[in-house]
């Protein structure tokens, strides 16, 4: 089936307040990093690894006054287990709460030590700060570098991949990207060799036109290229192994749909089509790309 692969726009949540916070710490005894994005209105989304596995796990929730509370979900949606925090507080420099699971008849003591703590509106500067991103590969999870001057949005300067398990750092790449909370990278087989890709969120341009930068996997070594695959919203189709491109325009009264094909990863177009919004007929008319 065709992936869809072009970000939502989350516009709302996005341009309005919201809180960044980095810890380190432990569940139990074993050693975890946790990263919590908070909204205005107190929807939280955050990720923790632990160290031992370095596997992300994501986790949506809530924050009311001082309490913070967390579902850990799995890949198709189900809660898996529940962290609670009591005294999660933006002043508080050290955070305890405990860890549920149904299947688990204790819970764990849960202690983070805030690192670093940010939005995209206050005098915070930094520079390449690692931040944790929720998907990875079977064999290397990812972490972006973030920067912000004053008065500046925060900016993804680079992303630095790991070896799971070990943490040897297999490679830094530099990028020029912007800053899409903790989702900025998603993994796929972009080039339908049946290897594990990444791509970082690039752009988000008028109405809900996206661009992406596509990293593929060396076939032959454990590193990554970034490749020629570009496009506004791209959708990959792995069993037709075709690309389609869909960019509009003009309060939707104009689309262009293209289908490519890959040739030594590059994009070879098959067809392109473009239509806008007749007032006379009230109905989609075709158009010249050109």
């Amino acid at each position: 089936m065709r992936r869809i692969l072009t970000t939502l726009l989350l516009l709302i949540t996005i341009s309005g307040y919201s809180q960044i916070r980095i810890f380190k710490g432990s569940i139990d005894e074993h050693p975890i990093e946790l990263i919590s994005h908070s909204y205005s209105d107190g929807h939280t989304r955050a990720i923790y690894a632990y160290d031992q596995n370095d596997n992300p796990k994501i986790l949506n929730g809530k924050e009311k006054g001082d309490s913070l509370f967390l579902n850990e979900v799995n890949h198709i949606g189900e809660v898996t287990a529940v962290l609670q925090f009591p005294n999660f507080s933006s002043e508080n420099e050290e955070i305890n709460g405990r860890w549920f699971k149904e299947t688990i008849s204790k819970s764990m003591k849960i202690r983070l030590n805030k690192l670093h703590e940010f939005n995209s509106y206050d005098q915070t500067v930094f520079n390449n700060l690692e931040i944790l991103q929720p998907e990875s590969t079977n064999e290397h999870y990812f972490k972006l570098l973030i920067s912000k001057d004053l008065d500046e949005a925060i900016e993804v300067k680079g992303v630095r991949i790991y070896e799971k398990n070990t943490d040897r750092l297999i490679q830094d790449l530099e990028l020029d990207c912007q800053f899409w909370g903790l989702d900025n990278i998603s993994v796929f087989d972009y080039n339908f060799d049946g290897m594990e890709d990444f791509s970082v969120f690039e752009r988000s341009y008028a109405g809900p036109n996206t661009s992406r930068l596509y990293i593929l996997r060396d076939p032959n070594s454990e590193k990554y290229l970034i490749s020629e695959i570009s496009g506004t919203s791209l959708e990959f189709d792995i069993e037709k192994k075709l690309i389609y491109e869909h960019n509009q325009c003009c309060a939707g009264s104009s689309h262009m749909n293209a289908t490519y094909k890959l040739n030594d990863n590059k994009m070879v177009l098959i067809e392109r089509r473009c239509v806008e919004f007749d007032n006379v007929t009230e109905d989609f008319v075709e158009t010249d790309c050109n």
